[in-house]
């Protein structure tokens, strides 16, 4: 592990806490414009995309819980809000019986398609507001390199 000097840590912690405050403020985005448009929390919505990018549409729970970052029995009480609402189903693997599937259904898919153009519209949005932001800016351009974003004619 490298030791860093106290400057090169204070920088590092800055950048951190910047990285936080833009993560908050995308997210908070997100979450009201989906919240309002479609009853659909960020969490709900990042787990009905994940598993619409699957080539099956399902996955196994544990796979679900690492790919949106929520502990397993945060992503279990999700899938069954989930699952209460119509938008998911949840089965036994065939060939493991102690493994559990997610699957989107035909509802859940629907909502998704409705709820995308709202997320990417919230996204934008708040990448556009940090870009503002002095502090953040840096972070909006790094993400859009990383991405290979073109940014919007102005």
């Amino acid at each position: 592990m490298t030791v860093l000097s106290e400057g090169a840590a204070e920088a590092r912690a800055q950048g951190w806490r910047a990285l936080a405050a833009l993560h908050a403020r995308i997210e908070g985005e997100i979450e009201r414009a989906l919240q309002s448009a479609h009853a659909l929390s960020v969490s709900e919505y990042s787990v009905l995309d994940v598993l619409s990018r699957q080539d099956t549409w399902h996955m196994r729970m544990q796979q679900l819980s690492a790919a949106v970052v929520l502990s397993q029995s945060a992503t279990t009480r999700l899938v069954a809000r989930l699952e209460e609402d119509g938008l998911l189903t949840r089965y036994l693997c065939a060939t493991d019986r102690r493994g559990i599937f997610t699957e989107v259904t035909a509802a859940g898919q629907e909502r998704l398609a409705q709820a995308r153009p709202t997320h990417d519209a919230a996204l934008r949005r708040a990448l556009s507001a940090a870009e503002e932001v002095p502090e953040l800016a840096p972070l909006v351009r790094a993400l859009d390199a990383a991405c290979g974003a073109v940014p919007a004619a102005g």
